[in-house]
């Protein structure tokens, strides 16, 4: 079977490619064509377009194509979706999905800036995601400095400074940031880790691990969704924006995400809340 999307991959076009051939279809032909190309280089070769706006095979919800593949063929698998953690976040600047998104972001960028031959990059691509896969199915328990003793050593002298440290006040970076998102409370709030990253001038990997230290113990993602909730109950409790506006206002890309999330928070949709108030 032939399988379309458009050329220059780096991540979310090279894992799909490594997911249709190792789980869906070992024989498949993977092609990459420029953008506008796509749909009639598909029709045209009878090939499965992919990671393209209005197909099947794309982004759904917050996942990326990745995600969809693994829904779409019900593969059932724990190191795959540790896999897709890691490729949604690259794919998409949500570093606080998984530690390992700024890595593997980096790698492909940096192969697509030596590379500029779309099937060498697969190639190389497939090697890449075979060890991802591995690491994701035996071996993501295990800690870099497991069996390094002189490594133990230095990690418990760490903690142990770290807890010497324990009345240490909050980094500047942290106060920056909080900052930050106060101001971001009456836009939005469409802010990402990388976009934080790129304002305070700190790696998104180092934000990521460090975030949760300094706020709630909640990764970046999950304070963020909290921070619109409480706005949205903050809107609907005192302005008579309808649902959908709060929706707006608050950051979200539609209302049945909303909805969602705000039940997920509350207990209770946008529109129970609101009427509960009303009693």
């Amino acid at each position: 079977m032939k399988w379309i999307t458009r050329e220059k991959p780096k991540i979310d076009r090279i894992a799909c490619p490594w997911l249709i051939k190792r789980f869906i279809d070992p024989d498949a032909e993977i092609l990459y064509v420029p953008h506008e190309n796509v749909l009639i280089e598909a029709e045209k070769m009878g090939a499965i377009p992919f990671d393209m706006p209005n197909v099947e095979y794309t982004h759904y919800q917050d996942r990326c194509t990745f995600d969809y593949f693994i829904k779409k063929h019900r593969l059932k698998d724990p190191g795959l979706d540790r896999i897709a953690a890691i490729v949604r976040g690259a794919d998409t600047d949500r570093h606080d999905f998984a530690p390992q998104s700024a890595g593997l972001e980096a790698i492909f960028s940096g192969l697509s800036y030596n590379s500029s031959d779309d099937q060498e990059l697969l190639q190389l691509g497939m090697i890449i995601y075979d060890g991802l896969y591995s690491w994701a199915t035996h071996l993501f328990r295990k800690k870099h400095t497991k069996d390094g003793p002189v490594e133990q050593l230095l990690l418990q002298v760490y903690d142990q400074f770290l807890k010497q440290k324990k009345g240490q006040k909050t980094p500047q970076w942290a106060k920056a940031l909080r900052e930050m998102i106060q101001d971001q409370l009456d836009t939005n709030l469409t802010m990402s880790l990388r976009e934080v990253s790129q304002e305070l001038e700190i790696n998104p990997a180092y934000l990521s691990r460090e975030f949760s230290k300094h706020f709630d113990n909640l990764s970046f993602g999950d304070y963020m969704r909290n921070a619109r909730i409480e706005k949205a109950r903050q809107l609907i409790e005192t302005t008579g924006h309808s649902l959908t506006e709060i929706a707006y206002l608050t950051g979200f890309s539609d209302q049945s995400h909303f909805n969602r999330i705000f039940k997920k928070h509350t207990g209770e949709s946008p529109s129970i809340y609101r009427k509960s108030l009303k009693r």
